[in-house]
């Protein structure tokens, strides 16, 4: 399998970054990771670091291509969660480190993937987006229900309230998981924190990778300069991983 890939954080206007993202790559299979940790939690940043580490570490030591990608999206995002409750235990609950994540896995000519909370996966293709995720939020619920439309979503006063996320109570969170998406030459597959996404409406960020020639690390580097100017003075960290499939 060829793949071109790329990754990008940026600060933005915040103290700190707590976004986290990381591509394992092999020959026969590759995983995108997108993690944020939750700003006003104590250790977001932990959080995102110990979610990526987690299922990244479960990649490396999974035969492959994967029998049951499906299956480890679910139990790789069970195992972050539980890791995260763990360095939590001892804070009082409404302050136990939290983090958001989206993985995208891609093997064999499809692609599959998860995600818990507002981080996204995109698809991408010729310029337009075949899938992506829809968050766990308010927002999005008011947005499913017609209550508002898409043009308020980026400046709506609940925009960031997350109704699920990894980390906090022991309980699994709600997760939702994709099924088999094929894969043609010349998609890209997307994996982003809010940051980017809240900076650019999903036409801009299909529109970035419309040129089959660009380099992914040249759209992306874009994208996310648009997305940070386009936020201003509250521009959060801005985060993704993509690839796009070659053959």
């Amino acid at each position: 399998m060829r793949v071109e890939h790329a990754e990008l954080s940026l600060q933005g206007a915040r103290d700190s970054n707590q976004d986290r993202v990381g591509t394992e790559v092999t020959s026969d299979a590759v995983l995108l990771v997108a993690c944020d940790g939750m700003g006003g939690h104590e250790a977001g940043e932990r959080a995102a670091a110990i979610a990526l580490k987690t299922v990244a570490q479960r990649f490396r030591a999974a035969a492959q291509p994967l029998l049951d990608p499906i299956g480890f999206l679910n139990l790789a995002l069970g195992a972050a969660h539980q890791q995260i409750v763990a360095i939590g235990t001892d804070i009082p609950l409404e302050n136990r480190p939290r983090a958001t994540i989206a993985l995208c896995l891609v093997q064999q000519g499809s692609a599959y993937w998860a995600h818990v909370g507002d981080s996204r996966t995109y698809h991408l293709r010729g310029g337009k987006v075949v899938a992506r995720t829809r968050d766990h939020s308010h927002v999005e619920l008011l947005l499913r229900e017609g209550v508002i439309g898409p043009e308020q979503v980026h400046n709506h006063p609940m925009r960031n309230f997350v109704e699920s996320c990894l980390g906090g109570e022991s309980l699994l969170p709600e997760m939702e998981l994709s099924l088999r998406q094929p894969v043609m030459q010349g998609d890209v597959l997307l994996v982003c924190t809010d940051g980017l996404w809240a900076g650019a409406s999903d036409e801009a960020i299909a529109a970035a990778f419309a040129q089959a020639d660009k380099p992914c690390a040249e759209a992306l580097a874009a994208l996310g300069a648009q997305a940070v100017a386009a936020s201003g003075a509250g521009c959060d960290n801005t985060s993704a991983a993509a690839l796009r499939y070659l053959e």
